[in-house]
């Protein structure tokens, strides 16, 4: 069984080989994985001689170390798919995985921003910086408020996507999905404003004998366009200068103010489904708490039974005024 030292280098080269996983995903993998093993070892076991019940034993280990139930249902995950690899490889006969039910994940709500927050990272967009500074992140910060985009999606947006003034984006998402996004008017005049001076830089580049950038926010990086963490710290920067407290603000938390917003103002559940690029209607289910007090609102308001006893308070309280 001296082999199973390897199965987990093993599982790794495959994984990133065959589903080109991210670096950060591999790096986490081995982690978990490799806290799994080094316990293993502490109970003179290995990955070849590990049972259900060993499998269960660590799940009830890290359950003691205080873990997070999502840290414990990701290191889970990992250790399932390490044995399925092993498995379907004929590493080992059977799986002492297949059967372990995980303790799932808490749905924790996500951090967002209010409208008036928004308004005031716009309105420091507009004015913060110089002015080609200036038209450049109000077209990032329209865009991303409009249309809900991934950062990754919104910094690596191909030139061609904005031209001819569109009053929809194709938006490519995980897994090379497209999506089609509306734009307001608000976004479209700033991609429209971006593009004049965007487009000039890139003419004095041609002339210099420069190649011209396929990306709507170039930049000199190897990326060839705006990194996500360049985008960061300008979120940072225009939070500070808007009076919006940094903490709360990153590119994520302008996506949830996208969803939470439409959601809180009457749009429907599956568009916002089909705007955020969600395969599953479950992950944008989290959103539904910002429906409570608009369905406490629309009871109270309509609901005959409502009516009705706010009528008789009423009533009580004019007698007790007598």
């Amino acid at each position: 069984m001296s082999s199973a030292n390897h199965w987990l280098s093993a599982f790794l080269d495959a994984h990133a080989a065959e589903l080109g996983a991210a670096q950060n995903t591999l790096a986490a993998y081995a982690r978990d994985l490799g806290d799994f093993t080094e316990w293993l070892g502490g109970k003179g076991l290995t990955l070849g001689t590990a049972t259900q019940q060993d499998v269960e034993a660590y799940l009830v280990h890290c359950d003691a170390q205080g873990l997070a139930k999502s840290t414990r249902a990701r290191r889970l995950s990992a250790i399932k798919q390490l044995y399925r690899f092993t498995f379907d490889e004929g590493l080992r006969e059977d799986n002492p995985a297949i059967r372990i039910k995980g303790p799932g994940r808490d749905k924790s709500l996500p951090k967002t921003l209010s409208e008036e927050e928004v308004d005031r990272l716009l309105s420091a967009a507009r004015t913060h910086g110089r002015e080609g500074d200036r038209l450049r992140n109000t077209c990032l910060m329209e865009l991303l408020y409009a249309t809900g985009m991934r950062v990754s999606e919104l910094v690596g947006l191909p030139v061609s996507a904005a031209r001819g003034d569109p009053n929809l984006l194709l938006i490519k998402g995980k897994g090379s999905k497209e999506r089609m996004v509306p734009l307001s008017p608000p976004a479209r005049a700033a991609l429209s404003a971006w593009l004049k001076t965007r487009d000039a830089a890139e003419d004095q580049k041609r002339q210099k004998g420069k190649p011209a950038s396929a990306f709507l926010f170039p930049s000199h990086g190897k990326a060839g366009h705006l990194t996500r963490h360049r985008f960061y710290a300008l979120i940072k920067d225009l939070a500070v200068a808007g009076g919006v407290s940094p903490a709360k603000v990153t590119p994520h938390t302008l996506r949830h103010a996208f969803a939470t917003h439409l959601l809180a103002n009457g749009a429907d559940l599956r568009a916002i489904q089909t705007l955020l690029g969600h395969a599953d209607v479950g992950t944008t289910e989290i959103y539904t708490h910002v429906l409570e007090d608009r369905l406490r609102e629309l009871v109270q308001d309509h609901h005959p039974l409502a009516k009705s006893a706010r009528r008789n308070s009423g009533g009580k309280t004019s007698s007790d005024g007598q």
